[in-house]
Order: structure tokens, then sequence, then C-alpha cells
């Protein structure tokens, strides 16, 4: 028992610190969400430009999107939800 135990404690810790370090790419100093502008909003400036959009979602406080941009290269991009001006990211 303890043998399958030992495994399946170091493959679930693996798995929660990968989920840790996946996120935090940017942060918004953005205040309430009462503040925002829409996401919808966000996403039909972005298909103006040329963008198709796959999915738009809050992480550190920014719009994150996931994308094709105009040359259709797959991109994950960060947006202040106030603004909505690109936000620069950390390297990975």
């Amino acid at each position: 028992m303890k043998k399958l135990l030992v495994p399946a404690l170091i493959a679930a810790s693996l798995s929660f610190s990968c989920v840790v370090f996946a996120t935090g790419l940017a942060t918004c100093d953005s205040g309430s969400p009462d503040g925002w502008q829409p996401q919808a909003k966000l996403e039909t400036m972005l298909k103006s430009q040329g963008w198709q959009i796959r999915r738009i979602k809050v992480d550190g406080g920014c719009y994150e999107v996931y994308a094709l941009d105009p040359k259709g290269a797959r991109v994950e991009a960060y947006f202040h939800p106030v603004t909505l001006a690109p936000v620069p990211t950390a390297k990975r």
C-alpha cells in the first residue's frame, strides 16, 4: 500500500506546483471590477484589428486573451481592464 501512496503523493504535488507557476505573467492595478470595461468591448476591438479570439478570462487583475493575431500566430496577451491597453508580460 505504501508503495502506491508515495508515487501518488509525488504526482499530486507536482501537478499542483505546475498550476501555481502557470499563471501570473502580468498583473494589473485595476481596482474594483465595477469600473472595468466589458470583455465584449475588448473582443470587438481586437476583432476589428484582425485577431481571432479563442478565450478571454481574468488573471492577475488583467484580461488574459488567447487568440490568433492578424498573422495567424497563437498569442497569449494581457490587457488592462479599465483602459484596455496592452500590458507587458514577465519573461517565461
